[in-house]
């Protein structure tokens, strides 16, 4: 490019131009689309009613099972994404009693 090129502010211009990045560079013929209340803006949106406590299972977990969404999300919360090879640790560490567990999900916690 040898040359400084004017920017243009027709229509076409203005399309161009990512929303986003530049927000004051809306199409005044377009009516601005405001979210509602619930935070639907497009007409296929919807949103999910709440779930049916009626309607659960009554199934309990195991308890290594329990501990070990708990320690899955203690690390979800912390940002630590486990690698494949993690997955036999966590198994291991799930099979420890309650107390052990909630002093792992402490430190984890604290280590944010």
């Amino acid at each position: 490019m040898t040359r400084l090129q004017a920017f243009t502010t027709d229509t076409a211009a203005l399309q161009d131009l990512d929303p986003y990045r530049f927000p004051a560079a809306r199409i005044d013929d377009q009516p601005e689309q405001t979210p509602t209340p619930l935070g639907v803006t497009d007409l296929g949106d919807y949103v999910l009613p709440a779930p049916d406590p009626a309607s659960r299972l009554s199934l309990s977990l195991e308890p290594a099972d329990r501990r070990r969404l708990e320690l899955h999300a203690a690390l979800t919360t912390a940002a630590i994404a486990p690698l494949p090879g993690d997955l036999d640790a966590i198994e291991a560490l799930c099979q420890l009693d309650d107390t052990t567990n909630a002093a792992l999900r402490r430190w984890i916690n604290h280590a944010i």
